[in-house]
């Protein structure tokens, strides 16, 4: 390979420096509660003292005594507006599509690859060569991949000419994602029946992470287009075979045998519940219908005192934002960013990170749990991110702080006061991100209400209003949510501050499109986290995007013991269905 990818292969190697451990995943020793195995993770010393670290490289092999069969059996929150994965940009659409499709590129996963650094590795791609300057990548496809052994497609191999039909559907204007690869991409043309070329408008260092990237480009047959409707089946080359939908009951999947990763997935199907409400997809857990389930920390201590499940954690890196619309320049708080800061130092952020992750009663078991808060790039991407506490943050972290009588200050210097209001209304989607998500939406506008804001609430069904309009940025008012699952840092700033469908706030900041820029061509990894740390401490006097805290705290997974890797192969984005689950094997009794 040429320099210059060279060069890209030494920045991507993992990084395990101090800011970085508490991004991984990490097991935790309860007293009856394993890592996966038979034994206690951390031995068997209880709850006292244990912090969550970074899983250490395992000694051992991960599939040592695998025993394939069995279903596995999860739960969705909700159904997606379509199972086209080119339909939408809901996050439930695209974990669906990463059971069945095949991407060129996915992220490489297993024992002690923290979360926050997973890095691109070949899916339909066996080898990729870059020129010199970095503008031409030509690819080659894996040999012998194949379409599942399904109507109309019939287990034909997968080839150039369903690249290219597919790269054509996401660059469509009408694509969501389009607005993310035509600023990098020029062109793809093909070479020959196995191998491609894309023609970078500039050298990019997180070109193959755009590739890689689940909200983007899904390989789909050519056959889609006429010859079977993507919106009422899948048929891809992924590691499940897609077997049927039913609305509002479940999705299910079987195994495909002929997977390129021989003897994966372990699972012979998976079956997906689509089950709204925390308290009943809990119920559903710990009676045994469900495998695996996210435990909201309120009910952590509880859960893991059953002696046959294990839990896993590891610190989010979700991001979740206060964000005002953007459609009428002549709007107040589009132009005062005043009023935004307002809103910002109105919100408590230590106290809806009690809410949200029980710190107190975690803590009072012996259990360490990190209380830092998200910024515009959240705590879980390590040495991406700086912590707005700190000083090393400057001036700037002062809006982060909880300060109602500055906030009314703010509001005052802006023109609104108890007589004079502001008007505004708060919209949300209820129940497609779980109870945390639910309470601190509500919390936060209790807070924003005490500082003189005057709100009308609208609580927004996801697929018809929240997720195909107030979350791309097309309402009135202040709306509250979380990010799309990104698997690459850049994207905080390529996709939300550039010409871009995510960019939901509609404002085209020169500072942080020189930002978004620099980072993607910057091919030193200290010289890149630099720009992110000051793109951030710009960010934080705009605040055109107001961090809070959903997503910031660890994410508790508890599994019954027959579930087998359990914390060994998370990732970060919806690749779940491709990077993680076909490494899961479940042991028998």
């Amino acid at each position: 390979m040429s320099n210059y990818w060279d060069r890209q292969l030494r920045r991507r190697s993992l990084l395990k420096g101090a800011g970085i451990a508490t991004a991984g995943v990490a097991t935790m020793a309860l007293a009856g509660c394993g890592g996966g195995d038979d034994d206690d993770a951390g031995g068997n010393g209880g709850l006292a003292g244990l912090a969550p670290t970074a899983t250490p490289e395992a000694a051992k092999d991960p599939f040592a005594g695998a025993t394939p069969g069995g279903e596995f059996r999860i739960n969705y929150t909700g159904d997606p507006p379509t199972i086209d994965p080119n339909g939408n940009s809901s996050f439930l659409t695209k974990q669906m599509a990463a059971f069945v499709y095949s991407r060129l590129y996915k992220y490489k996963t297993g024992p002690g690859i923290l979360r926050a650094n997973v890095r691109p590795t070949g899916d339909l791609v066996e080898s990729a060569e870059s020129s010199p300057d970095g503008l031409k990548w030509t690819l080659k496809l894996r040999p012998g991949m194949k379409y599942h052994n399904v109507a109309p497609v019939n287990g034909r191999a997968v080839s150039t000419d369903d690249i290219k039909f597919s790269w054509a559907k996401l660059t469509d204007p009408k694509n969501t994602g389009s607005g993310t690869v035509r600023p990098v991409v020029d062109r793809l043309d093909v070479l020959d029946d196995k191998t491609i070329q894309f023609t970078l408008k500039t050298p990019n260092a997180t070109f193959l992470d755009l590739l890689a990237d689940a909200n983007l480009l899904w390989i789909l047959p050519t056959e889609s287009d006429g010859k079977f409707d993507p919106a009422k089946t899948m048929i891809g080359s992924g590691p499940f075979i897609f077997d049927s939908y039913t609305p509002g009951v479940n999705f299910k999947m079987k195994k495909n045998p002929e997977w390129y990763e021989k003897g994966r997935p372990f699972f012979d199907s998976v079956t997906v519940s689509i089950i709204p409400e925390y308290a009943n997809y809990l119920a559903q857990f710990l009676s045994g219908n469900l495998d695996q389930l996210a435990v909201n920390a309120n009910d952590l201590v509880d859960v893991v005192r059953n002696q046959n499940i294990s839990v896993n954690s590891y610190q989010g890196n979700g991001a979740n934002w206060l964000w005002f619309d953007g459609t009428d320049p002549n709007a107040p708080y589009y132009k005062d960013e005043r009023i935004r800061q307002a809103v910002s130092m109105s919100i408590n952020r230590d106290e809806l990170t009690e809410l949200a992750y029980n710190i107190k009663k975690l803590e009072a078991a012996g259990l360490k749990p990190d209380k830092s808060w998200n910024n515009l790039i959240p705590v879980g991407w390590g040495r991406f991110w700086i912590d707005p506490k700190s000083s090393e943050f400057g001036e700037n972290g002062k809006y982060f702080k909880y300060d109602p009588a500055e906030a009314k200050k703010l509001l005052s210097a802006a023109g609104y006061s108890d007589s004079n209001p502001l008007n505004v209304t708060y919209q949300y989607t209820a129940n497609r991100y779980g109870k945390t998500f639910n309470d601190v939406a509500e919390a936060s506008l209790g807070y924003i209400n005490a500082v003189g804001i005057k709100t009308t609430t609208d609580v927004q069904d996801y697929a018809s209003r929240y997720i195909t309009q107030t979350f791309l940025g097309n309402f009135k008012g202040l709306a509250f949510g979380v990010e799309r699952g990104y698997g690459e840092a850049g994207n905080y700033l390529v996709r939300l501050f550039t010409d871009n469908a995510d960019n939901k706030v509609k404002v085209l900041d020169p500072t942080m499109m020189k930002y978004a820029a620099d980072q993607a061509a910057e091919l030193d990894d200290t010289r890149r986290v630099k720009i992110f740390h000051d793109a951030q401490r710009y960010q934080a006097s705009k605040m055109y995007y107001i961090p809070v805290v959903v997503g910031a705290g660890q994410t508790w997974v508890c599994s019954h013991k027959t579930v087998q890797n359990a914390g060994d192969f998370f990732t970060a984005g919806y690749g779940m269905g491709t990077e993680q689950y076909p490494y899961m094997w479940l042991k028998k009794a």
